[in-house]
């Protein structure tokens, strides 16, 4: 079902690896020439435009796309018992985690009277997207508004894709989802179109622009993201997901495969890679896959997603081949089921979230974990990180110097300045002390 790559034998250099990785045929930069004309087609003629690509590539154009607040409490009403307690517990494990990445102020005294103050704000407007498409995500909910909330954010605006089976609506777990974490303004709009609207606003939708968009999306959100960045900041480009398992032969192949299905019945376009030093366990996983997608409710599209090309069995030497393959694909999750997953955690740089030994698989992380699953996709874990807290917030220097403080530095920055040939900052320091 599974491709295999061989590369045994093969120096595990980070090039040489990158050369190798499965990746999808169609990348973001593909889909980009789309999402900007999505985008731009949102900007120039607004709820219209909205409407139709809701007609074109969603669930039908919503009654009114902004959601009225009485929709959002029926929501929460509606919730399934033991829903409302799976969520309730899944913010409060979020919200406990994310707490820590909020850095407190901090104080640097450089001298008598020279002070550096680093403090950590948040912006005041950000702009959260739920994914729809061929399933429902209130986690994606939490994981989005819960950072948000503990960053200090003041107003919060949420996007997710109208739903035929609602008649346009958007789909009431995720206003139940919104209505628990005291969301209230929530749009039926997805896809790219979404993501212009969030970040240039709406005016005939009272929808105003935001500081900061994120949340995880296919490779069109993905895309648009990268568009409107400069306008807008992001989060990452937290594209189809993708799942990296590194093994060896003491690792139970039932486990392996089930978590790699796991991943595979999210979309024919997920990634699914096992990177293993066992050949035998290779087998033994490629078995276990093909009774497991056989059996599994989205059968077909898990097959399809693990025959692509994007997924794969990846043979190598050893361990340490293992973590640098894993270096060069940079995965949104990384799982590590081997004897000693510490050792191969000390080589691992680049992942998005890191899943540690048998009992710790994504699908933990995708709901109650405490970690937060918007991850990088698509490689960008090699220099992007997953949501959290420091998504929303901006560091600022605050620098207060008195009389003193400067005239103790005054004559090194004439020197720098005239060095520079730009003597008027030279100048605006000394005409501090003259006269």
């Amino acid at each position: 079902m599974m491709q295999t790559i061989d590369l045994r034998g093969i120096q595990p250099t980070r090039a040489a690896f990158a050369r190798l990785v499965p990746r999808p045929v169609v990348d973001v930069q593909a889909a980009m020439a789309v999402a900007a004309r999505l985008i731009d087609d949102v900007r120039e003629r607004g709820a219209a435009a909205l409407a139709e690509q809701a007609e074109q590539f969603d669930g039908g154009a919503p009654a009114t796309v902004r959601v009225p607040q009485a929709e959002i409490d029926a929501a929460v009403e509606n919730l399934p018992a033991d829903v409302r307690a799976a969520l309730d517990e899944a913010i409060a494990r979020v919200r406990q985690a994310t707490a820590a990445q909020v850095p407190p102020p901090a104080e640097t005294r450089i001298g008598p009277g020279a002070t550096i103050v680093q403090r950590w704000q948040p912006v005041e407007r950000a702009g959260l997207y739920v994914p729809g498409g061929k399933a429902v995500y209130p986690s994606s909910v939490v994981m989005n508004a819960v950072p948000a909330q503990v960053a200090g954010v003041a107003s919060v605006a949420l996007a997710s894709p109208p739903q035929r089976e609602f008649g346009g609506a958007v789909h009431p777990t995720i206003l139940g989802a919104a209505g628990l974490l005291g969301i209230d303004e929530v749009y039926a709009m997805g896809g790219a179109g979404a993501i212009g609207a969030l970040a240039w606003g709406v005016d005939e939708l009272g929808l105003e622009p935001v500081q900061v968009i994120t949340g995880p999306g296919n490779i069109y959100v993905a895309a648009a993201k990268r568009v409107v960045r400069g306008q807008a900041g992001i989060d990452s480009e937290a594209g189809t997901t993708e799942i990296l398992v590194i093994a060896d032969a003491a690792a139970d192949a039932r486990y392996v495969a089930a978590d790699l299905v796991s991943q595979a019945e999210h979309d024919e376009a997920a990634a699914s890679v096992l990177v293993t030093d066992s050949p035998e366990f290779a087998e033994r996983v490629a078995a276990e896959l093909d009774r497991l997608a056989s059996a599994t409710k989205h059968s077909e599209r898990v097959r399809t997603a693990l025959a692509a090309p994007q997924s794969a069995i990846v043979l190598v030497d050893d361990l340490a081949a293992a973590a640098a393959f894993s270096n060069a694909y940079g995965p949104e999750h990384l799982e590590i089921q081997t004897e000693h997953p510490d050792a191969v955690l000390d080589d691992i740089e680049n992942a998005g979230a890191v899943f540690l030994g048998a009992h710790s698989p994504v699908s933990l992380g995708d709901y109650l974990a405490g970690s937060n699953h918007v991850l990088p996709t698509g490689g960008q874990a090699r220099f992007s990180s997953g949501l959290g807290a420091y998504s929303f917030l901006r560091p600022q220097q605050i620098i207060r110097y008195d009389r003193d403080a400067l005239g103790e530095v005054a004559g090194r920055i004439v020197a720098l300045s005239t060095a520079e040939d730009l003597p008027a900052h030279g100048d605006a320091v000394t005409v501090r002390f003259s006269g």
